[in-house]
């Protein structure tokens, strides 16, 4: 059926799939299976063929082609799969594999890709500005990427590491990268990152909601942790906002829930911005953790 598209989320715990009805894109049919990526590459195929086979079941029909987004990207001159924290995925032919094994084509971005997709199809860009050209699309969680929608359409880049902005250089400070650089933005405003230097200045180990609970109390160490992200998230997404200038930044991820980066944060890239107007609209989500099934599906739409 024509009128159906059709989405996988793939992620280290659960894989989610999505039918949506193209005309309105309301969901028809949703459903999510344990990933089980312990039990190996080959594992992870068949579990996301019986994904689909279950609902396929329940729609009445398989789909003609499928949007996958993943951890990690495609890299367009191997074809390998890379970067991903499923590191059973790594280094293999996943699209090809993936498509042998549902027979049909397969259209794949990075799961920050398909949050920036989603929400720039479906999601807050269209509350705000449905004529967005340019949209980019920010994970601030345990780890920070980024995904860059243009005219509605995934940028995946030369190398499919376009909107990865996590591994760009920011300060000395934040040490060695997992990637193998030294003070990747990763390392300064994740949230592990954030509660490293917290620890490191106090001596205690606390999540972040219990920092940024001492910082509504005062607590000179959660002060100097939350300034620390302040301006080293103005300092990083005032290099993202300089080069593709885009008219909405969406923030998705744990860190993301904190208010002060849509204040103090937006404050603070200003001073580092290319203009002498603040003109980028940087908002929160809309669709919390449906976006990636969402964009996956409009990878085909």
């Amino acid at each position: 059926m024509n009128n159906t598209i059709w989405g996988i989320d793939l992620g280290g715990t659960k894989i989610e799939g999505v039918v949506l009805d193209s005309n309105d894109n309301s969901v028809i049919s949703r459903t999510r299976l344990a990933t089980e990526a312990h039990q190996g590459y080959e594992h992870v195929l068949q579990r996301i063929k019986l994904l689909i086979d279950q609902i396929a079941h329940d729609v009445g029909h398989h789909p003609i082609r499928l949007g996958i987004g993943t951890p990690g990207a495609i890299d367009p001159h191997t074809h390998l799969l890379k970067n991903s924290n499923s590191t059973a995925l790594n280094k293999k032919p996943f699209k090809k594999d993936l498509e042998q094994v549902l027979g049909i084509p397969i259209e794949m971005a990075n799961d920050a890709n398909c949050f920036a997709l989603a929400e720039a199809r479906m999601g807050i860009v269209q509350d705000i500005n449905p004529k967005a050209k340019v949209v980019f699309g920010v994970i601030m969680g345990t780890g920070v990427g980024g995904g860059v929608v243009v005219n509605g359409q995934v940028i995946n880049g030369n190398q499919g590491i376009a909107g990865e902005w996590g591994h760009n250089f920011l300060d000395d400070s934040g040490g060695q990268c997992y990637c193998g650089k030294i003070g990747c933005v990763e390392r300064i405003i994740s949230g592990p990152s954030l509660q490293r230097y917290y620890h490191e200045i106090s001596g205690e180990q606390l999540a972040l909601k219990e920092i940024m609970q001492l910082y509504q109390e005062n607590n000179d160490y959660a002060k100097k942790t939350v300034e620390r992200l302040i301006h080293f998230f103005g300092l990083g997404i005032s290099s993202i906002i300089n080069i593709l200038d885009p008219e909405i930044i969406v923030i998705g991820g744990g860190v993301g829930n904190i208010n002060l980066l849509y204040t103090k944060g937006v404050e603070e890239a200003a001073k580092y911005t290319f203009n002498t107007r603040f003109d980028t609209k940087i908002v929160k989500p809309k669709l919390g953790d449906s976006a990636g099934v969402f964009g996956a599906a409009f990878l085909v739409a």
